[in-house]
């Protein structure tokens, strides 16, 4: 009997880490659950639990914090050890900082947000890289997930603004970088996932214009059916950049 595919899913414990974990599960995977707090990754394992035990069991929680090489390392040893390979890796953990004009941001806010979004990417985008091109059958997939924001600001967002810019350059250096080694990259973009990071959008968020506006959420389980789309393409074929949104967000035309 094949193999299932193995995925690891960074920030797993809630929100779009969790829906995704949850149906790359669904889809067969066995998934490695990273993120920096047990409990919550434990809570994405029971909510496996609650639609199937047969799901659950593909749920294997890796309390990791992404920006620390060496935990890094010991989360893809763990797929090493346990499972011989990686086949999916999703950069999904992200942060934000607080909402305030650049001149009010602390060095030490910066930093938090660079560590998680860009070099917490690069840490496990590395590892990844180093165990796809030798295993056997060699090669595997990443998929980054951008943001909106990869592609137009929204006010007083210049940490989280510049990471997901950083993010998409990333992403295009490791999709030429992969071709070599049959690892294929990608990106995912995401508009107004229904998560608790967007519940203060459905109370009404600031805009270009200086109106505060309630903002369409669409619900997250569409975005992880897209990143299992992604993942369940063979190496041939790669979805190089996704945009997902609600469809009335105000994106399109923003400012």
């Amino acid at each position: 009997m094949p193999q299932p595919p193995i995925a690891i899913v960074t920030g797993a414990g809630s929100g779009i880490g969790r829906a995704t974990a949850l149906a790359l599960a669904r889809a067969g995977h066995e998934v490695l659950l990273a993120g920096r707090r047990a409990d919550a990754l434990q809570g994405t394992v029971e909510a496996g639990r609650a639609e199937a035990p047969a799901l659950a069991a593909r749920l294997h929680p890796v309390p990791t914090d992404a920006t620390d090489p060496a935990s890094v390392e010991a989360l893809f040893e763990v797929a090493r050890t346990r499972f011989g390979r990686v086949d999916v890796l999703f950069n999904n953990a992200g942060s934000g900082a607080p909402p305030v004009p650049i001149d009010e941001l602390s060095v030490e806010q910066w930093r938090a947000v660079v560590d998680v979004n860009l070099t917490g990417v690069f840490l496990c985008s590395r590892q990844a890289f180093a165990m796809m091109k030798r295993q056997d059958p060699r090669g595997g997939r990443i998929i980054n997930n951008g943001s909106i924001s990869a592609h137009a600001p929204r006010p007083f967002s210049a940490p989280y603004t510049a990471t997901k810019h950083a993010i998409t350059g990333l992403t295009k250096a490791l999709s030429l970088d992969g071709r070599a080694h049959d690892i294929a990259c990608g990106q995912i973009d995401i508009g107004n996932a229904a998560t608790e990071m967007t519940e203060r959008m459905a109370a009404g968020i600031l805009q270009p214009n200086g109106q505060t506006v309630v903002e369409p959420r669409m619900d997250v389980r569409h975005v992880a059916d897209a990143v299992v789309q992604m993942a369940l393409l063979p190496l041939s074929a790669n979805v190089q950049f996704m945009t997902i949104m609600a469809t009335a967000m105000p994106y399109v035309g923003r400012g």
